[in-house]
């Protein structure tokens, strides 16, 4: 069965009418930044005055849903040692003289219940963005733990509060929370499926990634771990072999692309393979290696006939700029799965 792109249902009311709640529910990713922000306020406000009688942890271990989106803010910044723990459980090294911040959206996970449950045990300071009423909220009990209600279930809004807390007791850079919103609303304004494919950025990198199979790639850490996320996405709605790497590791794919043949049939039976597509994450970041690591990029998918897009966002802070380019390319993913149809 034969899998073609028609670009004119990015514009058909009716096959967007379809596909409404999702794309309502990537519109509504602002909404759900504020919301989060203003439940957790008062809890925050009030860990924040208890932080100033504390003493700073030795390390802190970030766990759950977006901790590597901690660690890549975090990293540059953070004046202690900085894990993101993937693993269950807690490291052997954990304590009493280490903070340990658990991001449960849904909090219904076992997994992160039992490392908050283990972390109170050992007399660590803990901080736990879950719905209170829920499995992990029953764990988070003690006299060091503090619990920053979540109402929505989005990571990335769960990991805003968080970033915005660690931020307040030194541990991090800012990361406004209004700023992110505004950012995600631009985006959700700019892709809205109201808008026509000749001025909508997501529909019309969906039309270049149409017969694609997309490489993306984002220099700084936190354009990297965009690109991590969006190449879920794409595989997700699209079925394709969407690739997210280092330059290091995508060269070589580049490298290897054979020749385009201006002489093949279009209307063969045989479809021909999908060509990769360089879609390049453009955070802003004026890191001198990560400039050259674009041009040598660029450089190599001209040798070789590949297509370059760069998605680039004008948002303020380095989150806002995570939170834009990720939506882009989640709407962009979206329309990819609306446009392809099988014969």
């Amino acid at each position: 069965m034969a899998t073609w792109f028609d670009e004119a249902r990015l514009d058909d009311a009716g096959v967007l009418e379809t596909v409404d709640l999702r794309l309502r529910t990537l519109a509504e990713s602002g909404a759900r930044v504020r919301r989060e922000a203003h439940e957790a306020a008062a809890a925050t406000a009030e860990a924040i005055a208890r932080g100033r009688d504390e003493a700073r942890p030795r390390a802190v271990i970030a766990a759950g849903p977006d901790s590597r989106l901690l660690r890549a803010v975090l990293e540059p910044w953070c004046p202690v040692p900085f894990v993101a723990w993937p693993n269950p459980g807690l490291p052997g090294w954990a304590g009493s003289l280490d903070l340990v911040v658990m991001l449960a959206p849904e909090g219904n996970d076992h997994g992160s219940a039992s490392a908050v449950a283990e972390a109170v045990r050992r007399g660590a300071q803990v901080v736990v963005a879950c719905p209170e009423r829920s499995l992990v909220g029953e764990h988070a009990a003690g006299r060091h733990v503090t619990v920053l209600p979540t109402v929505t279930g989005d990571q990335l809004a769960t990991a805003v509060v968080v970033l915005d807390y660690l931020a307040h007791v030194h541990l991090g850079p800012r990361a406004d929370a209004e700023s992110v919103a505004e950012s995600l609303d631009r985006v959700a304004e700019s892709c809205s499926p109201h808008r026509d494919l000749a001025v909508n950025p997501a529909k019309m990198l969906a039309i270049a990634m149409a017969d694609t199979n997309p490489l993306v790639w984002g220099g700084s850490v936190l354009a990297a771990r965009a690109a991590r996320r969006l190449t879920e996405s794409l595989r997700r709605t699209s079925g394709r072999s969407a690739i997210a790497g280092d330059a290091e590791h995508l060269l070589p794919v580049i490298e290897a692309t054979k020749p385009h043949d201006l002489f093949a049939d279009p209307f063969a039976d045989e479809p021909a393979d999908l060509r990769p597509l360089l879609l390049i994450l453009d955070d802003r970041s004026d890191d001198p290696v990560v400039r050259a690591q674009t041009g040598e990029l660029k450089a190599a998918a001209a040798r070789h006939g590949v297509r370059v897009e760069v998605l680039e966002t004008d948002a303020g802070d380095e989150v806002a700029r995570y939170a834009s380019l990720l939506l882009t390319g989640t709407y962009a993913a979206e329309y990819l799965r609306v446009g392809l149809v099988e014969d």
